[in-house]
C-alpha cells in the first residue's frame, strides 16, 4: 500500500471513538501484480472498497443501537468495515467478508489502529462455494446492490449463511433494487420492512436511501 495516499479520521458513536484509515479519495489505485484485475475488479472500481460511504456510516449508527450480545454476526461486502470495527470494540462475535484483495489488509490495519483484537475476515465471492463461514444470527451490509445481478447473488449468499432464525439489515442508498431483494428474501421465508433512517445529522448531506430489515423465525 506504499503507492497510494491514505486518510485518517475518527468516527464518534456516543462515547466510543472508532479510528479509521481509508483511501484518500476515489482516484487511488494500486494493483501491481494484477490480482484485482484477475478478480474482475477494474481500475475504476478498485477504490470503492476503501472509501467510507454514507451507507456504511448509517449502518454503523443503526447497528450501534442493537443488542448484539450472544449473536454471531456477519458483515458482507464490508469495505472499510466501520460497523465491524464498532462491533469488535464492543467485543461482539463479528466476521467480516469482502471480495477485494486489499480489504483484509485494511481491516487488520484498522483493528490495530483501534487497539482491539483481530477480526475474523474471509475473502468471499458471493457466487463462490465458500464453506468456511458457517451460519449466523445477524447478517448486515451496506450499498451492496450495484447491479441487477447482485440481487440474486446477495440474496443467495445471505440465505446460505443464515441460521433458520436470523435477522438481516441492509442499508441501500437508493439504487432502485430494494424491492427486488425484498421479493428474493421473502421467497426464503423472511418478513420485511423498509424505512428511512431518522436523525442523520452525523452525515454531511441528506441520505435518500433506506434501511432494509428482514427477519425469519424458527
Amino acid at each position: 500500500m506504499t503507492n497510494i495516499r491514505l486518510c485518517y479520521q475518527t468516527i464518534e458513536f456516543g462515547k466510543v471513538d472508532i479510528h479509521l484509515c481509508t483511501l484518500r479519495n476515489r482516484q487511488e489505485f494500486y494493483d501491481p501484480d494484477g490480482e484485482a484485475e484477475r478478480l474482475g475488479i477494474s481500475s475504476s472500481t478498485w477504490p470503492i472498497f476503501g472509501v467510507l460511504w454514507p451507507s456504511g456510516i448509517v449502518l454503523a449508527n443503526y447497528i450501534c443501537q442493537f443488542d448484539t450480545r450472544s449473536k454471531r454476526i456477519l458483515e458482507i461486502g464490508c469495505g472499510t468495515a466501520l460497523t465491524s470495527l464498532l462491533l469488535n470494540k464492543r467485543q461482539d462475535d463479528i466476521t467480516a467478508t469482502d471480495h477485494h484483495p486489499e480489504a483484509g489488509k485494511f481491516l487488520d490495519r484498522n483493528t490495530d489502529l483501534n487497539h482491539d483484537g483481530k477480526i475474523s475476515f474471509v475473502r468471499a465471492d458471493w457466487s463462490g462455494e465458500d464453506t468456511e463461514l458457517g451460519l449466523f444470527d445477524l447478517i448486515i451490509g451496506s450499498d451492496l446492490l450495484y447491479e441487477d445481478e447482485h440481487v440474486e447473488l446477495v440474496g443467495n449468499f445471505i440465505n446460505k449463511h443464515a441460521r433458520q432464525e436470523c435477522e438481516v439489515v441492509i442499508v441501500d442508498p437508493g439504487r432502485g433494487r430494494k424491492n427486488k431483494l425484498t421479493k428474493k428474501m421473502e421467497g426464503f421465508g423472511y418478513t420485511s420492512s423498509h424505512f428511512k433512517p431518522t436523525d442523520t445529522g452525523y452525515l454531511d448531506g441528506t441520505f435518500k436511501g433506506y434501511i432494509l430489515n428482514f427477519e425469519r423465525t424458527a
